[in-house]
């Protein structure tokens, strides 16, 4: 570790780290707005192109892209097309309800600017849609103006690199306005993208093969590794990391490399949450990951809620539900237990707009809290989940807009408050009392890059056991869902 360490206080030549990474991606994929720009440099289609992109695999929004402009290659087409055929043409995007809602505004915002696109940053971020990674992208692509856009492949190879040392990309972009030559801004994204996606991964890069392996630090990497297969019971006095993590799909994040994740990170236990699927819907390698054993509880709905748990130690035993159909048939809470403790992994429910669900989620919560505490009585319990509920006005970005919304509202707090007052220990706050830490992040208006977010998931632990956690994290640094894991080390 001293090595690396040396390497980040001195200035890196990063000349010869984008000379060498530029020349290895000539081979790579283009990606798919660099693509469009080779086609044409309209920037119209760069600009449509581009909100498509977002949170969508390149060949999915290449063929999006080509059905919508042979139908709307201009701004004029486009505004003859109503949301709901937009919304079928551009389908199966990511979000493709919410992107044809900006398309078929996009007509109208652009009236302001004469009906062409802008070419200004805070004037192309004025359009429905556009955040400053989107700006950036097509100031760069479309209008070879200087720009820097970055992504969370640029961010986070760049903190690899130890060239910038930030947490957001919002941070990254200001860090390399200051400090990256001029001549690389404009093909600095389609560089690290098109690496990010082929070698330097962010789940299990291939630091064993790449091209710039010498002079990298590899700062915050980890090497790939699969973990034993183990029976062994988890002993008191011996930590063990524990994970939880709403997956918001299961199926949807074995496509973005969930199973080298779990390898890769190698907790004791990962319990997962909003798996939506059955069993009989599971890859082989899904429910077989060397080194773990699997449990699944799903809901009766398909595509619905449901928990899992990953464990390298096999379980004295397992319990299915809370006993309640009520709450079972919806698949929420799957229990372990060893020989020293429970882990009870739990989706609370969302109480909905309006608050629809409010009496059906404070219901759960008194059953889950009576199941707890009952056992309790045996050993010690720790409950994790996604409990869809911040706690107190530091645990979300804008605690007075949200006081009367669903998991905020003074019902589900005052819930809280009585299951912390009892029993039971947020292990988190234990650890850490400071602000602007979250756990989920809305995928709307670049809410996750502003780190505009909520704090709803969690570690509790009962009270006689609190001495047994000796740290409690956020791990914001992992993409795949619009949560991010949480844990703890448990003795």
């Amino acid at each position: 570790m001293g090595t690396r360490k040396e390497v980040v206080k001195y200035e890196m030549n990063i000349t010869k780290l984008i000379t060498a990474v530029k020349k290895e991606v000539k081979s790579y994929k283009v990606p798919v707005v660099d693509l469009i720009a080779v086609q044409t440099k309209d920037p119209f289609k760069v600009l449509t192109a581009t909100i498509l992109s977002a949170r969508t695999k390149d060949e999915t929004t290449a063929k999006a892209a080509e059905r919508l402009f042979a139908k709307a290659p201009d701004l004029k087409s486009l505004a003859a097309l109503g949301e709901d055929e937009i919304s079928k043409l551009i389908y199966p995007v990511g979000f493709y309800k919410s992107k044809a809602g900006y398309l078929h505004r996009l007509p109208a915002a652009m009236a302001c600017f004469g009906g062409k696109v802008p070419q200004e940053i805070n004037d192309l971020t004025k359009l429905p849609g556009v955040g400053r990674k989107t700006a950036n992208l097509v100031r760069a692509v479309a209008f070879g103006k200087p720009a820097i856009c970055v992504d969370t492949h640029v961010h986070r190879i760049m903190n690899i690199w130890g060239y910038v040392q930030t947490k957001t990309p919002l941070q990254t972009e200001m860090a390399l306005r200051d400090k990256l030559p001029s001549k690389y801004w404009l093909e600095i994204n389609s560089i690290l993208v098109a690496f990010g996606q082929g070698t330097c991964k962010p789940v299990a890069p291939h630091c064993e093969r790449c091209v710039i392996k010498d002079l990298c630090p590899q700062i915050g990497v980890t090497a790939r590794k699969i973990p034993k297969a183990t029976s062994r019971q988890p002993q008191h006095g011996m930590g063990q990391t524990i994970m939880s993590w709403n997956v918001n799909g299961i199926r949807a994040m074995e496509k973005k490399g969930f199973i080298d994740l779990l390898c890769q990170l190698q907790p004791s236990i990962m319990a997962i949450q909003e798996t939506k699927a059955q069993a009989e819907q599971l890859s082989e390698q899904l429910l077989n990951i060397p080194g773990y054993k699997s449990f699944w509880y799903s809901a009766k709905r398909k595509g619905y809620s449901g928990v899992a748990i990953y464990t390298q130690h096999k379980p004295k035993n397992v319990i299915y539900g809370l006993g309640n159909a009520e709450f079972d048939d919806e698949g929420r809470v799957l229990t372990v237990e060893y020989d020293d403790f429970f882990l009870i992994n739990s989706y609370f429910p969302n109480s909905q707009h309006e608050l629809k669900r409010l009496n059906y989620k404070l219901a759960f919560n008194a059953a889950l809290h009576k199941f707890a505490t009952k056992l309790t009585q045996q050993k010690a319990v720790l409950v994790c989940g996604d409990f869809n509920v911040a706690h107190r006005p530091i645990d979300l970005k804008n605690p007075k807009a949200n006081e009367m919304n669903p998991g905020y509202c003074a019902e589900e707090r005052a819930w809280m408050d009585d299951f912390l007052a009892h029993d039971f220990v947020d292990t988190f706050r234990k650890f850490n009392q400071q602000p602007d830490n979250y756990s989920w992040w809305s995928y709307r208006s670049n809410a996750r890059a502003r780190n505009i977010g909520w704090r709803i998931d969690y570690f509790c632990i009962n009270k006689k056991a609190e001495n047994r956690i000796k740290d409690a994290a956020i791990l914001a640094d992992i993409m795949g869902s619009d949560h991010c894991p949480v844990s703890v080390n448990l003795s």
